[in-house]
């Protein structure tokens, strides 16, 4: 049987703290907001993007989405009213998301929510003894 390094102990603490903590966050902003995790976090990159738009690829490497999850995830924000899309002026090829001022007003209104369910759900995790070691380090 093979052995088990400490870096692979450590990253499977990493890997199921990760795994708890998104999907307690998933059920809060589903349950309270009405947004999945990934459209929480496409609405945060470009609200803090210069005039609030990135594109596709951008906001596609940025959220940790291929180009068709990402596609498909614009496509949701965007029958929400939530972002449109806008072709790049010099370069007609290139296409970006740009973030609506609903998309502004359900970003400013999640994002309480958000961190408080993050700080939460960490809490939690800190209280197992398996990952409380894990979550020390990670908060610093």
């Amino acid at each position: 049987m093979a052995e088990t390094t400490a870096d692979d102990q450590l990253w499977s603490r990493v890997v199921t703290l990760s795994g708890r903590v998104e999907s307690e966050l998933a059920k809060v902003l589903q349950r309270t907001h009405r947004l999945g995790l990934s459209e929480y976090r496409a609405l945060c990159h470009l609200a803090s993007a210069d005039q609030g738009e990135l594109r596709m690829q951008e906001l596609a490497d940025a959220v940790g989405l291929n180009q068709s999850s990402a596609s498909r995830l614009v496509a949701r924000l965007e029958s929400a009213g939530l972002t449109v899309r806008d072709h790049c002026p010099a370069d007609r090829r290139g296409v970006y998301s740009v973030i609506t001022e609903a998309g502004r007003d359900l970003h400013a209104a999640a994002q309480p929510t958000y961190l408080a369910a993050l700080a939460t759900a960490l809490d939690r995790a800190a209280a197992d003894p398996d990952l409380a070691t894990t979550v020390k380090t990670l908060r610093g």
